[in-house]
């Protein structure tokens, strides 16, 4: 009989386990299908709580996985693309999309699914093997996985026979149902599983297996759920740790949401059980029904989350002042642009390749930013007269260069973690796009640091240019400059909305201004205007401006994919 058990117990474990892996497969498929689509519903369809709730709900039911939805908003704020209040919408839908789940797997118990798991499979697999429809192959393995788990576990429950069983019933008989004292401790051993299987899917089919048997009464099942909702918020804190501040704020207010529910479900608990069982049309005090059970806690768990968010989505604005105060903001948040220390992207954050990518172009927008104020540095080198100023300034360029070359590397480790991923052609070509893009702006970076050596050198030497030389410079940077300014422009919003003809019109400015210096250069130093060495400064500006142009242009056209 031991034995027997052994061997029920392995094949629930596994069933466990394909379940996890079933839904893990088909949310990271149905992220990678849609995966451009959810990143624009959720930065776009979130203008005021009531939109951000529903949209939360809508990609929760999609993805099938409230973990991706919580840790996709996190990446969102911690990128800037979605702030605080709309996240928090944002998450209170996943809470309800979630729900779903629950339902899926009440079905699982009730109805044979057999006869759809083996040509899901099928089919499946011979999608996988044509590459072009790998994805929608992933998708139904997925779901078959988890279907067949279901299957799995209700087998593995029947063979159990738990109601039978006198010192199981007696176990569970044993714990007062009518104690508050009893109904935490379900509480916390609910949390404290799902922490450590990092699945409320999991610990929701354990959940229902024990109620359905019998053995388990429907207050104690409850309880768990409960703690099932607490536990579900360590996936994203997790993920969080290492982000920015408002990335943390975020995972947060998600425990805080789940936290302020279940505190105010424990206040009312029997009349809310009681009430949620006789809609199913189950009596707890009767006992019987177990058919009854896995549909009374898909129930309650929607009610559950549909009144939390009830309460709580006209206090959003407090939940965010409330998180704002627990967690600061760092000072050296408040610079951006004080270090290297990239902002956008966190490696411990990648829900999806192509949200992660999302990022990558947001952290690679600041790069952008970053080597135009380094520029701007340069032309104040040039004008400061003041030779300890000017090589304070002097150094502080030498500095942002470094951060430059520390940027580059920090975004192209990033984008070789997505390249491990499955990735889309459209995904494949963004991640070529953006490498491409760094490998220019640090080039850049280095112009900006070859010009200042030279206007340095220049310093040092003490020589002087021509008052009508300065001008032309001038002149030149001025024109630079625009370029840059123009790079960062097409560097946010939508590729199709800019005109490469811009940068071309500013590259062939740039480009005669260079050959009419250069031109100048030689005549000044025929005609003796000043020496050879000046000639040569003035010549190495010139050539570092028009690299430096060149280098806006190709990030620009990288940008717009030519």
């Amino acid at each position: 009989m031991n034995q027997d058990y052994w061997m029920i117990g392995l094949k629930l474990a596994g069933a466990l386990a394909l379940l996890i892996y079933g839904m893990k497969t088909m949310s990271d498929a149905l992220q990678r299908l849609a995966g451009p689509q959810l990143r624009h519903i959720l930065a776009r369809m979130t203008t005021n709580r009531l939109t951000g709730m529903l949209t939360g709900t809508l990609v929760t039911c999609a993805v099938q996985s409230s973990s991706a939805t919580t840790v996709m908003t996190v990446s969102f704020v911690s990128a800037g693309l979605l702030t605080l209040s709309q996240a928090i919408s944002v998450i209170m839908g996943a809470n309800i999309g979630t729900t779903l789940t629950a339902w899926i797997m009440s079905l699982g118990y009730n109805v044979d699914l057999t006869n759809f798991v083996f040509p899901a499979f099928l089919v499946g697999m011979i999608l996988i093997h044509k590459k072009k429809h790998r994805l929608f192959g992933d998708f139904l393995f997925g779901i078959a996985f988890m279907f067949f788990s279901l299957v799995m576990l209700s087998s593995a429950g029947k063979e159990l026979d738990l109601e039978h069983n006198e010192s199981v019933v007696a176990f569970f008989a044993s714990f007062d149902t009518g104690s508050y004292w009893t109904i935490l401790a379900f509480l916390a051993i609910g949390t404290v599983i799902t922490c450590i299987v990092q699945s409320s899917a999991a610990v929701m089919a354990i959940t229902i297996l024990l109620c359905s048997t019998g053995v388990l009464p429907i207050y104690l099942g409850i309880a768990l759920v409960m703690g099932e909702n607490i536990g579900t918020t360590a996936t994203a804190n997790l993920a969080a740790l290492g982000a920015n501040t408002p990335a943390r704020r975020a995972a947060l207010a998600h425990l805080l949401f789940n936290v302020f529910g279940v505190v105010w479900v424990l206040c009312v608990f029997y009349p809310f059980v009681d009430l949620v069982c006789s809609i199913v049309g189950y009596d707890p005090a009767a006992g019987g029904q177990t058919e009854l059970l896995p549909v009374v806690l898909a129930t309650f768990h929607t009610c559950f989350n549909v009144a939390n968010t009830a309460i709580l989505i006209g206090l959003i604005p407090q939940m965010e002042r409330v998180v704002c105060r627990l967690l600061p903001m760092k000072e050296e948040e408040k610079k951006e642009g004080d270090d290297f220390r990239l902002i956008y992207i966190q490696a411990n954050l990648m829900p999806t390749p192509e949200i992660s990518v999302l990022q990558a172009q947001k952290e690679t927008a600041r790069f952008a930013r970053h080597v135009q104020l380094m520029f701007g540095m340069v032309r104040l080198l040039h004008v400061e007269k003041d030779k300890d100023k000017a090589q304070s300034l002097f150094e502080e360029i030498e500095r942002q260069e470094y951060v430059t070359d520390q940027m580059e590397l920090g975004i192209a480790q990033f984008l070789e973690q997505v390249s491990d991923n499955h990735l889309s052609d459209v995904t494949k070509a963004k991640v070529r796009q953006m490498m491409r893009e760094i490998s220019e702006l640090e080039s850049i970076g280095d112009s900006c640091r070859n010009l200042a050596r030279t206007l340095q050198r220049r310093n040092e030497a003490g020589n002087k240019f021509t008052p009508e030389l300065h001008v032309k410079l001038r002149e030149l940077f001025k024109l630079l400059d625009s370029a840059l300014a123009q790079m960062n422009r097409t560097m946010t919003g939508h590729a199709r909305d800019h005109n490469i003809e811009d940068s071309y019109r500013i590259e062939e400015a740039i480009n005669e201004r260079c050959e009419e210096l250069q031109d100048y250069n030689l005549h000044a130093i025929n005609a003796h205007e000043y020496d050879y060495a000046t000639g040569t400064l003035l010549s190495d500006l010139v050539t570092a401006s028009e690299k430096l142009g060149d280098y806006v242009v190709n990030v620009v056209q990288a940008r717009l994919g030519q």
